[in-house]
């Protein structure tokens, strides 16, 4: 009878039609290379180049296969001079064709900052709207491990600070897919702030994620978790540590709304408005520096709209410590927000001690 018992049990667990279970599971890794691939694919114009991305299949193996299917002339290695291609890709966009311009990482693209900002996103505007830019520009951006102050730098507020660029920052395969797809077809420049560290996560993603035809619209959030005490903003990687606080959270009795912001230029206020004027609580996560950063845009539209007055409390920033990122690994763990800096910060908002 146990065993009959047990048998039983394991037939219904292995039916089971709950989304977790079901869903299958994709790497963002892999994740953008089906963006790339089904791209590449759909339009001839489409191009990859960068350091590494053809013959190596990418420093990070998320160009893997696609010099083989596409060839030479598609999918590009470069010499380590990110002004040097980054401006043939600039070049090749105002002549009509759709470059992916990779960056091994995002602190190497300051070496390119000219041709990103007035190359690629002010020619729309000062040709008066007759020379569009189709460009993107994507690689890991933010923190690594063990890799210091000069390859661990979050550039969110830096692009989004620019008036020509949209800018989104996925976090797990579908916002990585989907928002990659997005920047791709979009007729103007397009940074891509992708994270290192979730490269090789799995997450569930449904049927609808891998279809070629999926594509998320840049410039919307999505609400990661629904909650009605406390409203919890991050971006990239961030979002995990606010859904992890979350969960904490939860085993109190505290509900966070936990908003995934994945499109930081255009961003989404109207999402966060009516998440705070639900909760009147908010708390802002990312891993950048405090000053001029994500999180202080935030506040300020907050501090601008009427929003402001559905506040009970103040808001709470979490980011980055102010310095440059420590190479020591314990130094490096205090310099990025961790799930007790975000349980403390809502419970300072909640006045919960």
């Amino acid at each position: 009878m146990m065993i009959a018992s047990a048998v039983r049990n394991l037939s219904r667990r292995s039916f089971s039609t709950s989304k977790s279970v079901s869903a299958q599971q994709l790497t963002v890794r892999d994740a953008l290379n089906a963006a790339l691939d089904e791209e590449m694919e759909r339009d001839e114009k489409v191009f990859l180049l960068g350091e590494e991305v053809a013959q190596y299949d990418g420093a990070y193996k998320v160009s893997r296969g696609l010099w083989k299917k596409y060839g030479d002339k598609r999918v590009i290695d470069t010499p380590i001079t990110e002004m040097g291609f980054a401006g043939i890709a600039v070049g090749a966009a105002m002549a009509g064709l759709r470059p992916v311009c990779e960056f091994m990482t995002f602190n190497f693209s300051m070496q390119a900052i000219d041709h990103v900002i007035n190359s690629a996103a002010k020619t729309f505007y000062m040709s008066a709207g007759t020379v569009n830019v189709p460009i993107v520009f994507r690689g890991p951006n933010g923190a690594a491990a063990g890799v210091a102050a000069q390859h661990s730098q979050c550039f969110g507020a830096w692009y989004s600070h620019c008036p020509g660029l949209k800018v989104v920052s996925p976090y797990d395969s579908e916002d990585a897919k989907g928002l990659l797809k997005a920047a791709i077809r979009d007729p103007d420049p397009v940074v891509v702030l992708e994270n290192e560290m979730v490269y090789g996560v799995s997450y569930p993603v449904s049927d609808q994620v891998l279809d070629k035809n999926f594509v998320l619209p840049i410039g919307k959030a999505k609400i990661m978790r629904p909650g009605k005490h406390i409203t919890i903003v991050a971006h990239s990687k961030s979002v995990e540590t606010a859904m992890q606080a979350a969960n904490e959270l939860a085993g109190k009795g505290i509900e966070a709304e936990v908003i995934n912001l994945r499109s930081l230029r255009p961003l989404d206020s109207e999402t966060i408005f009516k998440s705070v004027q639900k909760t009147h609580h908010l708390v802002t996560v990312e891993q950048g520096w405090p000053q001029g950063g994500i999180g202080s845009e935030i506040c300020a539209r907050i501090m601008e709209h009427e929003t402001f007055f559905h506040l009970d409390a103040p808001i709470w920033r979490v980011t980055g410590a102010d310095v440059p990122m420590p190479y020591a690994k314990t130094l490096e763990a205090a310099a990025l927000p961790q799930v007790p800096d975000v349980v403390t910060a809502v419970n300072k908002v909640l006045g919960v001690k």
